[in-house]
């Protein structure tokens, strides 16, 4: 697994993990309980991460949706 996006943004973390497993993108939100630990003040920023081989795919996804 590797991260593709870090970010505080919870509404934009829910919308890019819908865009990556709508492109058949299986991913998954590394860091979330941390954040939830700091009071979910944002001070932790989650990041989503993808399998190894779907890298590539999953950055040019988020790239052609303007979020990189």
């Amino acid at each position: 697994m590797r991260a593709v996006l870090t970010t505080n943004d919870p509404v934009r973390l829910s919308f890019l993990t819908v865009l990556l497993r709508d492109a058949g993108i299986d991913c998954i939100v590394l860091d979330g309980h941390a954040s939830v630990m700091d009071g979910s003040i944002g001070a932790i920023p989650r990041r989503l991460a993808v399998a190894d081989q779907d890298v590539g795919r999953a950055r040019r996804i988020l790239a052609d949706a303007g979020e990189t």
